[in-house]
């Protein structure tokens, strides 16, 4: 029986996580004892708690509740307590989802334990180190045993930072091992899409009608601390609603909407908020926010994930950043990279309004992320 780790804080890596809890208890339970560490990066209830309620997650062995600060002492913080964890533990290996502050603790602390990493989305690179989260990324797979991707892209990212493909086994943090494995977060989808219809009523409750709203979500510090950038955003965003008469929906991360009467114009900011086609709601749960994205008509997001659900549900989005991980979006013409900048968001708007046939291609794997990950942990983790 192998012991493993997740380590997860913020809410996707909990969204993710679920992917992989489920496909061990359902196949995997014989061979795999999960251990759940929250470090409580994501500390509100509708960033976290919901979570584990709404797609029966394994209750956290413990929580950290690190909560927020500044990057040094949230990490620190979220490096101690792990470090002491995990001593008591004793893990084979310790799982790690994503990009975040809790990742990077995560793979510092089981790295200098001498415990096995592995990383569930791999590769990924935005190529801009002035995103925390690629620093993150990059030092959590420099530290890793078993590197999943869930995409070509990441798998050539990594040979370009010399990971060689074809080591053999056994597998060490000085001879990784790297995969092409599909997206987990696709395995949630397919899944999670079926009971969202039964058990979400949002389209219902905020009396929307199919493919004619447009779901927004703003949550980066680039976007929200910045003056500028946030004025831009929300100016596209009553541009588009006053051409087209169409509403956006906006659930609003618990950040942006402390920010904006900070950040904003007094006037511009009451002009919002009596804006009868801009429907800002709190954090919705993961079931509601799918329900939001396979009935919107256009996506318009800077978050990775949302990203990637866009493309899942086959709807077209604009990036409001500069770049993105999930290149194979944009290169299909599924998505257009509009950073925060007006014209280039609009533009975009209109293009995709006007646009009928686009495609989307299954370049995020078939649905079995999970269970290809679960049988290579079996394989290649020795206890």
């Amino acid at each position: 029986m192998i012991k493993l780790v997740t380590i997860i804080g913020a809410r996707p890596q909990i969204i993710k996580a679920s992917a992989m809890s489920r496909v061990i208890k359902s196949y995997f339970s014989n061979g795999i004892d999960e251990i759940i560490i929250h470090t409580g990066q994501h500390y509100d209830y509708n960033m976290s708690e919901v979570f584990f309620n709404e797609m029966q997650i394994p209750r956290p062995f413990v929580n950290l509740d690190i909560k927020s600060g500044s990057h040094g002492g949230q990490t620190a913080a979220m490096l101690q307590g792990l470090e002491e964890i995990l001593v008591k533990t004793a893990p084979d290996a310790v799982m790690l989802y994503g990009d975040t502050n809790s990742t990077l603790a995560g793979s510092l602390a089981a790295s200098k334990l001498f415990i096995p990493v592995i990383h569930i989305e791999a590769g990924l690179r935005s190529y801009n180190k002035s995103m925390p989260e690629e620093i993150n990324r990059i030092v959590c797979d420099h530290v890793s045993t078993l590197l999943f991707s869930p995409t070509l892209t990441g798998v050539n990212n990594l040979i370009k930072e010399g990971f060689n493909p074809g080591n053999k086994p056994p597998y060490t943090i000085d001879n990784q091992k790297v995969y092409h494995c599909g997206d987990v977060m696709y395995d949630n989808t397919l899944f999670f899409s079926r009971i969202a219809e039964q058990k979400s009523s949002i389209i219902k409750d905020l009396k929307l009608s199919p493919e004619k709203y447009i779901l927004a979500t703003i949550h980066r510090p680039n976007n929200t601390d910045e003056p500028e950038r946030l004025a831009s955003l929300f100016s596209a965003l009553v541009e588009i609603t006053e051409k087209y008469r169409i509403p956006v929906v906006l659930p609003l991360h618990p950040r942006t909407q402390k920010l904006m009467p900070e950040k904003m114009d007094t006037f511009f900011y009451r002009q919002i908020q009596n804006n009868p086609l801009i429907q800002i709601t709190e954090p919705v749960s993961f079931l509601d926010m799918i329900l939001l994205e396979k009935n919107s008509r256009i996506i318009i997001t800077d978050s990775g994930g949302v990203q990637k659900e866009s493309y899942f549900m086959k709807k077209p989005s604009i990036v409001l950043r500069p770049e993105t991980e999930w290149v194979e979006i944009a290169e299909n013409g599924a998505a257009v990279i509009a950073d925060a900048d007006k014209s280039k968001i609009t533009g975009a708007f209109d293009h995709f309004m006007k646009t009928t046939e686009l495609t989307f291609p299954p370049v995020f794997g078939d649905g079995h992320a999970a269970e290809f990950i679960c049988t290579e942990i079996l394989k290649h983790i020795i206890n």
